[in-house]
């Protein structure tokens, strides 16, 4: 058997090696003018956005936010993409805006841009409102999710925030990878 194996390896190498011969001198007498350009598929390192897509102006203060969160990412070590998640994550819980207690208005007892909770061990409403704090917080989140890399953004954002909105986090990633394009070598 093991000699049976052993040609039928053999015979596959002589023909891969007699197409090679055959087809060496053929291809190398090609004429170039002749040849006509082949399309290749790239695939991107992010993927696509999913769904519509929403949009705001920033100002000063969110831009401020978003290069915080940013800095933080880069802090932890962590690729462009958890800037992109983390930014869309804050742009559906607050608007990039740092939010204290909102009264009436508050959910629960959610504070700052990613409108964690102090009850929910977040941390103290101090840190929570503060932007490296809180960022740093999320990213600590994330990485605990496997795969979250390749993950849709939305999944991963869902999966450390636990929203009743869990595919809100979606309409925001074109913004959050341009404003991550826009800022993240400043």
């Amino acid at each position: 058997m093991n000699t049976i194996f052993r040609k039928s390896m053999l015979s596959v190498a002589g023909l891969a090696f007699a197409g090679g011969v055959f087809a060496g001198p053929i291809a190398a007498h090609a004429n170039p003018v002749d040849a006509k350009p082949v399309a290749v598929a790239v695939q991107s390192a992010a993927p696509k956005p999913q769904g519509d897509q929403s949009h705001i102006t920033l100002n000063d203060e969110q831009t401020a936010n978003v290069k915080a969160i940013i800095a933080a990412t880069k802090k932890a070590g962590l690729p462009e993409r958890a800037a992109v998640i983390s930014i869309a994550t804050s742009l559906q819980e607050s608007k990039l805006e740092n939010l204290g207690h909102l009264g009436d208005a508050n959910d629960h007892d959610s504070l700052g841009l990613f409108q964690q909770r102090p009850t929910s061990g977040w941390g103290t409403p101090e840190q929570i409102t503060d932007p490296e704090y809180s960022t740093t917080a999320f990213l600590k989140g994330l990485k605990q999710v496997d795969g979250w890399q390749d993950m849709p953004l939305t999944d991963a954002a869902q999966t450390v925030q636990v929203s009743a909105y869990p595919d809100a986090y979606a309409q925001w990633e074109q913004q959050a990878t341009d404003l991550v394009g826009q800022y993240w070598n400043s």
